[in-house]
């Protein structure tokens, strides 16, 4: 689902905003059992958005996921 921007949210607010809004089919529903998943950020601040993509992709049934990120953001 479409989210506003997580620029200016703090971690806790980033996690609210990111709630259930990844599916990985329109019906919501899909089973990758075994499967390894690779997640390209282009920039990480907290990881919310790489953490909620994670749960939804272990839901799933992937067993293996990797973060791949251009840059890392420093934070407060």
């Amino acid at each position: 689902r479409a989210t506003p921007p997580q620029q200016g949210l703090d971690e806790r607010a980033r996690q609210r905003n990111l709630r259930d809004a990844f599916a990985l089919t329109k019906e919501g529903v899909v089973r990758l059992p075994g499967k390894s998943v690779a997640i390209v950020d282009d920039v990480m601040t907290t990881g919310a958005t790489v953490y909620s993509l994670a749960r939804r992709l272990r839901a799933a049934g992937v067993r293996h996921i990797e973060v791949w990120v251009v840059a890392r953001a420093a934070r407060d």
